[in-house]
Formats: structure tokens, C-alpha cells, sequence
């Protein structure tokens, strides 16, 4: 539903380009019609009986935001273990308990987690509530992945819920 709302905006901003009647196709009047579009989608999108499509499109921006920040903090991290002089990680794997349901969010907290350093998705029981995480330091890592995979989660839940 989200590209069916996107997808009248964007007839709806063409049809304001129409009514203005200008000798040439200009961006300004593009974007004041896709403005006019939002507030007729906001006015009347409870009839199409799912949220408004800009919100979806906020929390998918916050969702990136959200890995980058990960992303920075366990690059940081990883960084510190391999520059530190001798080398004391403890490897190891845990499980964690999720609340995702779908096998949209499950796929995606996996391939967040995987993409930032130091921790890897090893495997998601069958049922799907679980995951089985390797991280490069167990012991002293431990607190921020189960952090970061929790930032996900409500960040993941905020784009697909």
C-alpha cells in the first residue's frame, strides 16, 4: 500500500504540473504539487485502511540512521581489539530471544547485525523467535550486541508494523 500511496502523489503533483499551465515542465511546480499530493494523502488516507506512507518512509530513514550509528560504534570497537598490542578476545556464540515475527524482520535484523563488525548471525531457530549470535569478544561485547540488536528491533518494528 505504501507504493500506491507514493504512486498518487505523484500523479497528483503531474495533474498540478497540467493545471498550471506553464510552456515548460519546471521542478518547483512538480514539488509544490507533490506537497498539495501529501495533504490530500494525509486528509484521506484512512480510507485506504494503512498508515500514511511518509510515516513508513521517516522510520526507514531513522532505520538507517540507526545502523549507521551501530555501524560507527562496533567499527570503533573492533578497531580497538585489533590496534591493542596483544590480542585477548574470547569468541564465542549466544542466543537471542526476539520479538520479531515475520520473516521480513527476522531477515533484516540478521543481515544488520551481520553488516556491522564483530558480530555475525550464525543461524535463526526454526520458529523463528530466536537467533544464534558469534561474537568476536563474548564477554565484554555481550551488553552492547544485545544493545544494538534491540535499537533494531524497535527501529525495524517503527518501518514494518
Amino acid at each position: 500500500m505504501l507504493g500506491t500511496q507514493l504512486f498518487l502523489n505523484v500523479i497528483i503533483a503531474f495533474l498540478w504540473v497540467l493545471l498550471m499551465d506553464e510552456d515548460e515542465f519546471r521542478f518547483t511546480t512538480f514539488f509544490a504539487g507533490f506537497l498539495v499530493g501529501v495533504g490530500i494523502l494525509f486528509l484521506m488516507h484512512r480510507f485506504f485502511g494503512t498508515r500514511f506512507y511518509l510515516r513508513r518512509m521517516i522510520s526507514t530513514i531513522k532505520l538507517l540512521f540507526v545502523f549507521n550509528w551501530e555501524l560507527i560504534q562496533s567499527s570503533i570497537l573492533v578497531l580497538k581489539q585489533i590496534l591493542s598490542p596483544k590480542l585477548k578476545i574470547e569468541p564465542g556464540i549466544f542466543r537471542y530471544e526476539t520479538v520479531l515475527r515475520s520473516d521480513l524482520e527476522i531477515t533484516l535484523i540478521s543481515l544488520l547485525l551481520t553488516l556491522t563488525p564483530g558480530s555475525v548471525v550464525m543461524e535463526v531457530t526454526p520458529e523463528g523467535d530466536a537467533l544464534y549470535v558469534h561474537a568476536m569478544d563474548v564477554e565484554k561485547e555481550r551488553g552492547a550486541i544485545i544493545s544494538q540488536l534491540q535499537n533494531y528491533e524497535k527501529a525495524i518494528m517503527e518501518v514494518t508494523r
